[in-house]
C-alpha cells in the first residue's frame, strides 16, 4: 500500500462522508451528531477551499482519511489563525500515515501565509492529543463541559502551534 496527499475533490464526498461519519455515530471526536451526505461534504469542500484548505489521503487511490483547516474565529483579526482538523478510516491508524497527512496540512497553512494553528479536541481523546504534541504543539487550555453528546457533557482542550518559520515550534 502506498500512501498519496492530495487536494480533496468532488469525486472523495462519498468515501469522506463514510469516513467522518463513523465519528459522527460513534465517537464525540465531532460534536456533529447528524451524519453528512454527499452534497453536505461536497459543499464542505468547496467551502473550505474557497480560503483554506482540504487535503485527502489515499492508499491506491482510495481516500482513507482527511484533514483540513479553516477559519478560527469569525472576526478579521484573527484572519491568521486557522483551526485544524484530521479524520482518518480506522484502518489505517498506526500507520504512521496521520502524522504525514498533518504535517502536509501544516505546511500548506504555511504557504498560505497563516501564522497559528489551533485544534480543539474533545476530551478524553489521548491519542490525538499525543498527536499534536509530537507535531509541535502546545496545550493552551480546557473548556469544561462545552459541548453535550450522547448523553454527556463533553470538555474540549486546545492546543496550538505556530506556523512561522522562525518560531521554535515551526
Amino acid at each position: 500500500m502506498t500512501a498519496l496527499i492530495r487536494d480533496a475533490v468532488d469525486a472523495d464526498s462519498s468515501a469522506l462522508c463514510d469516513i467522518y461519519n463513523y465519528y459522527v455515530l460513534h465517537s464525540c471526536h465531532t460534536f456533529d451528531v447528524t451524519p453528512l451526505n454527499r452534497e453536505d461534504m461536497t459543499a464542505r469542500i468547496h467551502d473550505i477551499q474557497r480560503d483554506h484548505g482540504f487535503l485527502v489521503l489515499c492508499s491506491d487511490d482510495t481516500p482513507v482519511g482527511f484533514a483540513s483547516y479553516g477559519r478560527f474565529r469569525n472576526r478579521a483579526a484573527y484572519d491568521h489563525v486557522v483551526e485544524t482538523s484530521i479524520y482518518l478510516d480506522l484502518h489505517v491508524h498506526g500507520k504512521g500515515w496521520g502524522s504525514m497527512l498533518y504535517q502536509a496540512l501544516l505546511e500548506h497553512a504555511c504557504l498560505r501565509q497563516f501564522h497559528e494553528a489551533v485544534a480543539v479536541i474533545a476530551a478524553p481523546n489521548p491519542a490525538s492529543q499525543r498527536l499534536h504534541q509530537r507535531l509541535g504543539f502546545c496545550y493552551c487550555g480546557t473548556i469544561q463541559r462545552s459541548g453535550r453528546k450522547f448523553d454527556r457533557n463533553i470538555d474540549t482542550v486546545y492546543f496550538q502551534r505556530s506556523l512561522k518559520q522562525d518560531s521554535p515550534l515551526a
